[in-house]
């Protein structure tokens, strides 16, 4: 089961990232595409979507069971979102699927929402027909003038905070307790949330401490932003703190960055993917606590109706900055299954124009839980600068560790549409949106060409296959790669060996390319890079 140890084992394993957050490893960086009409979230606004129709929902025994992970561009229509524009409202559909049937409704705010907020605390009052509750937040600066961005920190138990000071941002130490206490049952929930919508509410404990944080954010804007900056509010947390973090930051956009660290199941990690892997179980993190909304316990045992699953809560953070840390070396966790979460939502930022705002990082080798890691220091201080003080630009990074290396291939069969923002456009070319086509395509045939993300001791390929003067109905992609390199995971492609020479072939999305267009697909592979000279051949 997801467990977190005694506040005492905490301070102990949370060893201080110091203010020296020297570059660690080179990170692998998600290839970058067009960044024309990058879509960007609403500022100072809870849910965009929220005056989007959304369809009448049915009942759980009503919904057919759908082995593969939904597809997050298309809605509940059956009809596929084609413009960027119409995002906000398919986020919107997602956002109301998984109330219904994972989290529990997130109520929107409350009548009255009131507090102070100082440079030690912050309280906050909320009233709603006739009842109320409060709760308070302590709050750490960092060295300097403000007003500062500010990093929520669940249980005190999430990213360094001595770490988050030293960049620059203050920290909010959340008591998520005080918003949905742990240890009660279902029927008789308590904690703020539930003493204002009722202690038998079917919202889950993970959708009450995100109400409490969209609440306490509610408090800073009423402010005036004098000390803590309204703007600027990042979220991070680990284990069960972790779950929580992940739901805050999908459902608030005003999170600007959210860092889930090793959440587990009812976390990041698929749904579909936990009972094949080994995790905890559905029904165990469901029983543990009433995390989750009531209404999932209709799923433990058959997650494929479902029809929705957690890259789309990936993808619901999109195109803000997301950060998901996980630690590969404990399968209770779920690591396989979450990477595939990430990989998953990564296609929705990648159509949106935001590819380079989402990192996944499990290659680590520490293998104990919510323990410090060195090799994410840097990319901790490249996303609080980038998100939260902006003044960085680093790209997104895909670590994924070969211990735990999920295959999304093996969890879709839906293409990524290249959205644009006039007339639709879907073509046939692969399952991730590709980089505009060369001003000289192959006059016939098709070609290879690879780039590669090293770091020391491994090395992400990602292989961009184009198609000459006529459509390719199937592909074959030759590599030889370096002495005493190996692959251990790829993705969008069949494979046939792992050292010297490779063959790679189409799947069945991505086999038909159009003329001109590219599709791509990746690997991973540890040892060093060298320069390697793909060959491709059509089917």
């Amino acid at each position: 089961m997801t467990r977190i140890p005694g506040r005492s084992a905490i301070r102990s394993t949370m060893v201080a990232l110091t203010a020296a957050l020297t570059v660690g490893a080179a990170v692998a960086a998600i290839p970058r595409i067009a960044t024309a009409d990058v879509v960007t979230a609403a500022v100072g606004v809870e849910d965009e979507g929220a005056g989007c129709p959304v369809p009448a929902l049915p009942d759980p025994g009503a919904l057919p069971t759908v082995a593969k992970l939904p597809d997050p561009f298309k809605k509940i229509d059956g009809t596929r979102i084609a413009t960027r524009s119409e995002w906000t409202c398919r986020r919107e559909e997602i956002k109301k699927q998984a109330e219904r049937y994972v989290y529990g409704e997130k109520p929107p705010k409350p009548q009255t929402v009131t507090g102070t907020v100082t440079s030690t605390s912050i309280t906050v009052n909320v009233s709603h027909q006739g009842k109320s509750s409060s709760f308070s937040a302590k709050v750490e600066l960092p060295g300097g003038s403000g007003p500062f961005p500010a990093v929520v920190v669940l249980g005190g138990f999430g990213a360094d905070t001595a770490a988050i000071k030293a960049a620059g941002a203050a920290v909010i130490n959340y008591d998520p307790y005080a918003v949905g206490k742990e240890g009660t049952p279902r029927s008789n929930k308590q904690g703020a949330f539930y003493s204002i919508y009722g202690s038998s509410s079917s919202t889950g404990l993970l959708m009450a401490w995100a109400w409490g944080v969209s609440r306490i954010i509610d408090v800073i804007e009423q402010s005036g932003g004098t000390i803590l900056r309204p703007d600027a509010t990042g979220v991070t947390g680990c284990s069960r703190f972790g779950k929580g973090a992940f739901v805050i930051g999908a459902f608030d956009q005003r999170i600007a960055l959210t860092m889930p660290i090793e959440s587990g199941s009812a976390g990041v990690p698929i749904f579909r993917g936990i009972p094949g892997e080994g995790a905890q179980s559905l029904s165990s993190a469901y029983g543990e606590q009433p995390w989750l909304g009531d209404a999932f316990g209709s799923f433990t045992s058959s997650p494929t109706r479902l029809p929705v699953d957690t890259h789309e809560m990936v993808a619901m953070v999109a195109p803000r900055g997301l950060f998901i840390m996980d630690n590969p070396h404990i399968v209770n966790l779920g690591p396989k299954s979450a990477s595939v979460a990430a990989l998953g939502g990564a296609e929705v930022y990648k159509a949106l124009g935001a590819g380079d705002n989402i990192t996944y990082w499990s290659d680590i080798q520490d293998g104990n839980h919510c323990a410090s890691r060195p090799e994410w220091r840097t990319p901790l201080q490249q996303n609080i600068q980038k998100f939260l003080l902006k003044t960085g630009n680093a790209a997104g990074t895909m670590r994924i560790s070969s211990k735990a290396a999920g295959n999304l291939a093996e969890w879709r069969d839906w293409q990524t549409p290249v959205l644009g923002t006039g007339t639709p456009s879907t073509p046939p070319s692969g399952p991730g949106p590709s980089d505009p086509p060369p001003s000289n395509p192959p006059p016939s045939g098709c070609s290879a060409s690879i780039s590669v993300n090293a770091w020391n001791g491994g090395f992400v390929g990602t292989v961009k296959v184009t198609a000459g003067a006529s459509d390719l109905n199937g592909w074959t992609v030759g590599l030889t790669l370096p002495a005493g390199a190996t692959i251990t995971g790829s993705w969008n492609t069949t494979r046939t060996g792992a050292s010297g020479a490779v063959q790679f072939a189409n799947v069945s999305y991505n086999g038909r390319v159009t003329a001109g267009q590219t599709t791509e697909f990746g690997f991973q592979a540890t040892g060093t890079s060298t320069a390697m000279t793909p060959t491709c051949t059509p089917a």
